[in-house]
């Protein structure tokens, strides 16, 4: 309804940076921003970024890559240690150099170094936990549709409970917007025939959307924004989203 009254909008001349989107809380911007990308009207994030580029949609979406291809570096740098496991920038560097050294994976470099034992004890264990972590997460999640993926995969490495306890303004916009994961993958309509099982389809649809870019600064788009970044603005045409709660 929203993208149609804009297009419709824009059809009679109209520019889209009068029109302003506003939700309760940023996780909602996940869907319009969805249908918005779907029906190419540009649009931006006023005042905070796009879902799938949030810190903690891109933490779930790299455990979530590593179950996928254990050989993904970017994913395996980003999470390695979030939530805090004992792996400082020291043990980092040595996986890196080993990696390099020997052309190979970090995660085959880790699992060299294990099999050395040349690594402190402490930063052994944390290395061993995180690997093994991974490979449970891969094991446990393999029958299960993929919203219970996500699901299990934000419980079990402790994604959600280390935004939870994070004292910060941000965290419980943080924690909405994991459980929003939940929703985009329970939402996710794959088609069986792809020769990508759910979960790849579901992260080549997440790194698609990440991608698209939003439009220039000087582009005329459509704002997306929370009720309370709205403060002071105005628009000609208003939209009032998700407000289905009482």
């Amino acid at each position: 309804f929203v993208v149609s009254r804009i297009q419709d909008w824009a059809a009679h001349g109209r520019r889209r940076a009068e029109v302003a989107v506003l939700y309760r809380s940023n996780a909602q911007s996940r869907v319009l921003e969805e249908k918005l990308i779907q029906a190419g009207v540009p649009y931006r994030v006023y005042g905070g970024l796009r879902f799938f580029e949030r810190q903690e949609i891109k933490d779930a979406l790299a455990y979530l890559r590593l179950m996928v291809s254990r050989h993904n570096d970017p994913s395996f740098e980003r999470v390695a240690n979030v939530p805090t496991r004992g792996l400082g920038t020291k043990t980092l560097d040595v996986l890196r150099e080993h990696a390099k050294g020997g052309n190979v994976s970090l995660w085959e470099a880790a699992q060299k170094l294990l099999a050395e034992a040349t690594l402190p004890a402490r930063a052994a264990n944390a290395l061993k936990g995180f690997l093994e972590l991974i490979e449970r997460l891969a094991r446990e999640t393999k029958d299960l549709i993929l919203a219970e993926q996500v699901e299990h995969m934000l419980a079990l490495s402790g994604l959600i409970e280390h935004y939870k306890k994070e004292k910060s303004e941000k965290a419980e916009s943080r924690v909405e917007n994991l459980e929003e994961l939940i929703s985009a993958a329970r939402g996710f309509e794959h088609n069986d025939a792809d020769s990508f099982d759910a979960l790849s389809a579901f992260l080549a649809h997440a790194a698609l959307e990440a991608g698209e870019g939003e439009a220039d600064p000087w582009e005329d788009c459509v704002q997306l924004m929370s009720l309370h970044s709205a403060k002071g603005l105005e628009f000609p045409l208003v939209f009032l989203t998700g407000l289905e709660e009482g």
